[in-house]
């Protein structure tokens, strides 16, 4: 296993350390991009609709400008690709990939911006939900049409901090992506490895990322059926979910945060998080100490909407005050 990754000759220096960049890969020309427009036909907040997509602040695969440009690198079926997305005025959205998967990202552009998503069919029934739908119109479920890209992140923040999961995807990206095509974009991109990459990632590569074993076999289990997971994206977000919890380690929590992104389900409740029933019971019913029961006991009245209930229920900044510790900071590289 040592032997199928030398080492690598440059280095880049990142927050937390130094990271191994990939030697003697050269990085693709930027050149023109390729360029689609697309009209919403209302309100739409690239930074609502597409901020899920972000693993942290200084997620790679992900920029945020302030000129309000969202960069996005991604590897898709046809290839790695990157993606601007742009407001460009007249209520247009404009935009620009790079590399062998740009026609297939500016294919599903609409999709990515939530024109599949139906705001329309959800109903407030609770004070704050209506205040927090009105100041937020411009939100949108997204749908990215990618199952692995949103897999691979949601096992690393199994059972541990964000930060620990940010830190951990940024330094595999970094160390184990390629660098992502076109130009950069007030940074270097990365996309993310390939399967067969996850795969070959030695043990000793995810205890230095703060990577458990648990998490590290799911991750294997997961990328050797790298096809049967991508082809969920042909099922309904129940049935894909259902296909993903057949790889040991991957539960509901895990399933649910999945399908949110690249199925868009505006159905898929997260059960099983840390924080999430009890801000849920705080808005809707003043109960902090709720479990998954009563929060989806208190929000079965969005059957159908659930997981867009619980975005604006987020979005209101209606949450109980700390009352108890953090969880605590671990890093196991160290040891």
């Amino acid at each position: 296993m040592a032997g199928r990754f030398a080492p690598r000759p440059t280095r880049t220096t990142v927050r937390g350390g130094h990271v191994a960049v990939p030697g003697g890969v050269p990085r693709p020309a930027a050149g023109p991009g390729r360029v689609r427009t697309y009209a919403p036909g209302g309100p739409l907040d690239l930074g609502l609709v597409l901020g899920p997509l972000r693993r942290g602040p200084a997620d790679p695969t992900f920029r945020a400008l302030p000129d309000g440009s969202v960069w996005r690198a991604s590897r898709t079926p046809a290839g790695p690709g990157t993606l601007r997305v742009s407001p460009c005025g007249g209520g247009e959205i404009r935009g620009e990939a790079w590399g062998p998967g740009a026609d297939w990202l500016l294919g599903r552009l609409p999709e990515m911006l939530g024109s599949a998503d139906d705001p329309d069919a959800f109903a407030p029934r609770h004070r704050l939900l209506a205040t927090a739908r009105h100041r937020r119109p411009g939100l949108r479920l997204t749908r990215t049409g990618l199952v692995l890209e949103s897999l691979i992140p949601s096992i690393l923040e199994q059972k541990v901090t964000t930060d620990e999961a940010y830190r951990a995807w940024r330094l595999l990206v970094r160390k184990f992506g390629e660098p992502a095509p076109g130009p950069a974009a007030g940074g270097r991109l990365w996309v993310m490895p390939a399967p067969r990459t996850w795969a070959l990632i030695p043990s000793w590569e995810w205890h230095r990322a703060g990577v458990d074993d648990k998490r590290a076999s799911t991750i294997l289990r997961a990328v050797r059926v790298a096809a049967r997971m991508e082809e969920a994206m042909g099922m309904a977000p129940e049935a894909a979910q259902a296909r993903l919890e057949l790889v040991p380690g991957i539960g509901p929590w895990t399933s649910a945060e999945t399908v949110q992104r690249s199925h868009g389900a505006a159905d898929a409740v997260t059960v099983g998080d840390l924080h999430l029933p009890g801000i849920v019971g705080w808005a809707l019913a003043g109960d902090r100490h709720a479990d998954d029961d009563v929060m989806l006991r208190l929000l079965e009245p969005y059957a159908g909407q659930r997981h867009r209930a619980a975005r604006l229920i987020l979005l209101s900044g209606r949450t109980p005050a700390r009352r108890a510790p953090r969880m605590p900071r671990g890093d196991i590289g160290r040891l």
